[in-house]
């Protein structure tokens, strides 16, 4: 694969190169694509994509953390490879049920957590768990990027909204890859904006196993964040182990304001990566910076064991 400063890996021969070299699990009922490199005596990281994508977003970091970890990262059921049942009920907490399944099946008892904008929400609810002390295996560390920690700084683009809302399904049906193109477009940076052949990369692995048609019921986490944000906040504040912040500053949904609330709540933050000119997509947007500054925290964490 290439180099992880390559921003062109988000084409459709990668795509499918990724799905080749991942596997099906098939766990609560639900089939589940899972990517497991690695050993089971590295240390392992589990990664957790967000929405609307899929674990594919990691490939830019992989080959970077490879050597040196067992990576583990997962479609979410609804995304990418996995199933994709027609349904209303996609919670944050069915997703952290699957995503403890599959650490289950695969043996896992410590381990880092990398995650993104959705999978922000559901390493929450993990998060949660551990400190009730009923969490499948033991949280190392916590890495956040770009994403809705709290509710009242995530700034929903108007196409979220109205999918959240009674007309959510009629929007769907009507919406196709032009609106997809000038949403995903907005949320990257400036000088980081996805090319033609990334979009529709993106876009046909969304389609996969029909997936288009369920995006207003996906999108129901925006109720399930407002529901349970004080389950959310607090593990953040009462953490104890290293947690990370790496931002893409000009992300206009989760950008620098969402780092500003995060020191505001006093959240613990033994890890700080700004990235000035990057959007909401970091690891697709600047895969390199993203890699160095994570595995910059990774060195601080183990210095600390």
């Amino acid at each position: 694969m290439a180099a992880a400063n390559d921003k062109t890996l988000w084409n459709e021969a990668n795509k499918q190169l990724w799905r080749e070299q991942g596997r099906v699990l098939t766990v609560l009922g639900h089939r589940l694509f899972v990517r497991d490199d690695g050993a089971a005596d590295q240390p392992t990281i589990l990664l957790i994509h967000g929405f609307p994508t899929s674990s594919w977003d990691w490939q830019g970091l992989w080959e970077g953390l490879r050597p040196d970890y067992r990576l583990i990262t997962l479609d979410m059921l609804g995304f990418g490879f996995s199933d994709k049942p027609k349904r209303r009920d996609y919670s944050i907490h069915l997703q952290a049920d699957l995503v403890e399944a599959v650490l289950s099946e695969l043996g896992v008892q410590r381990y880092h957590v990398l995650a993104h904008d959705y999978g922000d929400t559901v390493a929450q609810e993990l998060l949660a768990r551990q400190q009730e002390g009923g969490g499948v295996g033991q949280w190392l560390s916590g890495c956040f990027l770009n994403g809705g920690l709290f509710p009242e700084t995530h700034r929903a683009l108007l196409t979220q909204k109205l999918l959240l809302s009674p007309i959510g399904p009629l929007l769907n049906r009507l919406s196709g890859f032009a609106q997809f193109r000038k949403n995903f477009s907005r949320v990257f940076g400036p000088d980081t904006q996805p090319s033609d052949t990334e979009l529709n990369a993106f876009w046909s692995l969304i389609n996969e196993n029909d997936g288009k048609h369920i995006f207003h019921n996906l999108i129901t986490y925006m109720r399930d964040r407002k529901q349970h944000r004080q389950r959310w906040l607090e593990p953040l504040q009462r953490a104890d182990l290293p947690l990370a912040l790496i931002n893409g500053s000009v992300d206009p949904v989760s950008g620098d304001h969402m780092v500003q609330r995060y020191q505001q709540l006093e959240c613990r933050l033994d890890f700080l990566a700004r990235l000035p000119r990057i959007g909401h997509y970091p690891q697709v947007e600047a895969p390199n910076e993203v890699l160095t500054a994570y595995k910059n925290f990774l060195a601080t964490v183990s210095a600390e064991d």
